[in-house]
């Protein structure tokens, strides 16, 4: 269930471990009973990260494996009339489309979308991106392994700047 607050968020990656991770980021638990878990969790990602997230900062968090799998997320998003205010984006996902051939996808569908292009190396530098897709705050890098705390400020602000786009 979601909250009017609650900022929806689509992970396109192929590794599920980087879901599992990206999750623990931005969906912390709010149980008591997760203390072990979320000290193992400050432990790995940092401390602070995951404690004292307010309320209005929850996100909801869907999982895509495959730029195609994703794009049709979003598809079905705008349908549905709950868009997405974020999407974090991995340049590599063999076998299928990678991150730029997704990217030019997701601008067809939704261009007001923010994307997060994500990846601990890339075949594409951010100058050919920013080339092909053009000075945008709508687009974003972010270098894996990411700090926690990065995530967070990235996918807030981003999240929040779409909300106040589709205000306008």
């Amino acid at each position: 269930m979601t909250s009017e607050n609650t900022k929806r968020i689509l992970i396109i990656d192929d590794s599920t471990a980087i879901h599992r991770d990206f999750r623990r980021v931005l969906c912390p638990p709010t149980s008591p009973g997760h203390d072990r878990l979320a000290l193992l969790e400050e432990e790995l990602l940092g401390a602070g990260v995951l404690k004292d997230i307010p309320r209005e900062e929850s996100f909801e968090v869907d999982s895509a494996f495959q730029g195609q799998e994703g794009v049709a997320k979003v598809e079905r998003a705008l349908e549905q009339g709950r868009p997405y205010s974020l999407v974090i984006l991995d340049y590599r996902m063999p076998p299928g489309w990678n991150g730029v051939e997704t990217l030019r996808r997701l601008r067809q569908v939704d261009p007001a979308l923010p994307v997060v292009l994500c990846s601990a190396y890339s075949d594409y530098s951010w100058e050919e991106i920013r080339q092909e897709f053009g000075e945008s705050p709508l687009l974003s890098e972010l270098r894996k392994p990411c700090d926690g705390r990065e995530l967070r400020q990235k996918a807030q602000t981003l999240s929040e700047m779409r909300e106040s786009d589709s205000v306008m």
